[in-house]
C-alpha cells in the first residue's frame, strides 16, 4: 500500500510545484510590469493602463472583423493565450472566437501556389527588402527552389517602441502591433486582383507572443528614379495597372476601398507589373458626414468636395482620394513625358481630367484602354511612305557581330539603342531618322503590348547564323561609306 502511495504523492507534489511556479511567474510578471510603470507614472494606476491597452486591442479587433470571413484553420483574430492569462480580469467577452491552430494555412492546401508553414523550416534568407514603423520584409529561398517574401512584425520599429514606452508590456504590445499585419493578411485574402501582390500563406509561430508571418509573392521595390528613365511604354504599363487596380478597389467585394497611405513605397514590381503590397492602412468605409462641408479632401495645392448622402456618408470620396493620389504620385511623373504623338492628345486629356477630378474611375479606365488600343494599332504608320523598307537590304537567319552601338533615349538598354516598334516599317523609319544608323535588327522578342524590339546600330564587322534574327542594312549608307563598319 505504501509503495502505491509513494508515486501518487510524488506526482501530486510535482503538480503542486508546477502550479505554484506558474502562479509565481505570473505574479512576478505583473509586479515587474507594475513596478516599471509606477517608476515612471506615479499618479496612474497600472491596471488602469493595462485596461487602456486592452481597449486598444479590442478596437483594432473591431476594425478588421468587418473584413473577415472565417475559413478552416484561421484564428488570426484571437488574442494570444499569454496576453489574456496574464490579465485574468480582462476577458475578451463578446469577441469572435475561432478554432485554435498553430498553423494557419494547411500543408495540404489544394492551391499549388500556396506555401505551407513547414516549408519555412529550411528557408534561406537572401536579402533584406525593407522595414517600416510596423513590419519587416525579407526575401527567402525555400528548399523547393521557390523564392518568396516574408513579412513579419518589426520588434525594433516605431510602433513597437512607442507602445512599450507607454504600456511597458512586450506581450500586450506585440498583440497590438500585430493587428496591422493581421489586417493586411485578411485583406489579401479578400481582395484578389492581378495588381495586388498574391498571399501565398500565413503562419503563427509558437513563441510566447504568437508571432504572425505573411508569405507573399516575391517582388522588387518600386524605384521611381529608375522608372523615370525607362521607355514610355513601360511607364504607361505601370499607370495602366494602377488605374485597373483602382477600378477594382472602387467596387471590391468589401465595397469602395481607399488607400489612406498612398505612396510609391506601397507597391512592388513583379515581372514588369505594378502590384500593391501594403494594405494595412486601407479602409472600406466612406467617411461619415452631416453636411457636404464634412466631405472635404484637402491637398497642398487644392481641395475637393463630395456629396453627403442621406445615409450620412461622403459618397465617392474613397474613389476620389485614390484617383487624385494616383495623379500626383504617378501620372505627373510617368505619363506625359515622351508620349507618342498619336496618343498625346488623349494623354493630355487624362492628365487634365485627373488633376481636376472631372471624371470618375470608370471613365478614366476607359481613356487608358483607348490609349492602349491606339498605341497597339499602328495607326501612326499610315502616313509612312510604302517604299521606305525598299531602302534596306534584308538578311534573314543571321545576326550582326562586332557591333558599333550608339545610345538613344528612351532605350531598353543603357549602352545601346533598343526601341519597341509596331512593325519593321516603323523600325526603318526610325533608322532613317537617326543620322548615325546604318542598320537595325529584329528578333522574335516582344514587349508586353506585343510590339517588336528593334536594335539600331551604326556598324558591325560580320554576320553570324541566328534563326531568330533578321538584319536590315541601309543601302544608301552602304553605298556612301561601303559596308557597315
Amino acid at each position: 500500500m505504501s509503495s502505491t502511495k509513494s508515486p501518487l504523492c510524488a506526482v501530486a507534489l510535482f503538480a503542486f510545484l508546477i502550479l505554484a511556479s506558474t502562479f509565481l511567474m505570473r505574479s512576478w510578471h505583473y509586479d515587474l510590469q507594475e513596478k516599471k510603470f509606477v517608476s515612471r507614472h506615479h499618479d496612474v494606476d497600472f491596471l488602469s493602463v493595462q485596461k487602456i491597452l486592452f481597449k486598444e486591442i479590442q478596437a483594432r479587433h473591431e476594425e478588421i472583423i468587418l473584413f473577415y470571413i472565417a475559413t478552416d484553420g484561421d484564428n488570426l483574430l484571437e488574442f494570444s493565450g499569454n496576453f489574456v492569462s496574464f490579465y485574468p480580469s480582462m476577458k475578451p467577452d463578446g469577441l469572435r472566437k475561432f478554432n485554435r491552430k498553430d498553423i494557419l494555412i494547411g500543408a495540404n492546401s489544394p492551391d499549388e501556389d500556396m506555401v505551407a508553414c513547414d516549408q519555412l523550416d529550411d528557408m534561406q534568407v537572401v536579402d533584406f527588402l525593407g522595414s517600416g514603423y510596423t513590419k519587416t520584409v525579407v526575401k527567402v529561398h525555400l528548399s523547393d527552389g521557390l523564392t518568396v517574401a516574408l513579412k513579419f512584425i518589426n520588434d525594433k520599429g516605431t510602433d513597437m517602441r512607442k507602445c512599450l514606452e507607454e504600456f511597458k508590456d512586450p506581450v500586450g504590445c506585440h498583440e497590438l502591433v500585430s493587428f496591422k499585419l493581421k489586417k493586411e493578411i485578411i485583406l489579401l485574402q479578400r481582395l484578389q486582383h492581378q495588381n495586388i501582390v498574391k498571399l501565398r500563406g500565413h503562419c503563427r509561430d509558437r513563441t510566447p507572443a504568437g508571432g504572425i508571418t505573411a508569405i507573399l509573392e516575391q517582388g522588387t521595390p518600386l524605384e521611381m528614379i529608375q522608372l523615370l528613365q525607362s521607355p514610355w511604354e513601360e511607364r504607361f504599363r505601370v499607370c495602366l495597372g494602377l488605374v485597373r487596380l483602382l477600378h477594382y478597389l472602387s467596387q471590391s467585394p468589401l465595397g469602395s476601398v481607399a488607400l489612406l497611405d498612398f505612396q510609391p513605397r506601397q507597391f512592388v514590381m513583379v515581372d514588369g507589373e505594378l502590384k500593391l503590397t501594403d494594405l494595412d492602412d486601407a479602409t472600406a468605409r466612406e467617411p461619415l458626414c452631416r453636411t457636404d462641408a464634412d466631405c472635404l479632401l484637402q491637398y497642398p495645392l487644392r481641395n475637393f468636395t463630395s456629396r453627403c448622402s442621406e445615409r450620412g456618408v461622403c459618397e465617392g470620396m474613397n474613389e476620389k482620394r485614390n484617383l487624385y493620389n494616383a495623379h500626383r504620385f504617378f501620372f505627373i511623373y510617368l505619363l506625359p513625358h515622351h508620349a507618342p504623338p498619336t496618343v498625346r492628345p488623349l494623354v493630355d486629356q487624362i492628365m487634365n481630367s485627373t488633376a481636376e477630378l472631372r471624371d470618375n474611375i470608370n471613365s478614366t479606365l476607359g481613356a487608358f484602354e483607348e490609349v492602349l488600343n491606339i498605341f497597339k494599332s499602328g495607326l501612326h504608320l499610315e502616313n509612312l511612305p510604302p517604299t521606305l523598307i525598299r531602302e534596306y537590304s534584308i538578311m534573314r537567319g543571321v545576326s550582326s557581330a562586332g557591333n558599333v552601338d550608339y545610345h538613344c533615349w528612351p532605350s531598353y538598354r543603357q549602352q545601346a539603342c533598343v526601341l519597341s516598334v509596331h512593325s519593321v516599317k516603323e523600325a526603318a523609319a526610325i533608322c532613317h531618322s537617326h543620322p548615325q544608323c546604318t542598320s537595325f535588327s529584329v528578333t522574335d522578342q516582344r514587349t508586353w503590348t506585343g510590339r517588336l524590339l528593334a536594335t539600331f546600330r551604326s556598324g558591325f564587322s560580320h554576320l553570324v547564323p541566328d534563326v531568330h534574327s533578321v538584319v536590315y542594312v541601309r543601302k544608301t549608307k552602304a553605298s556612301q561609306g561601303g559596308a557597315p563598319q
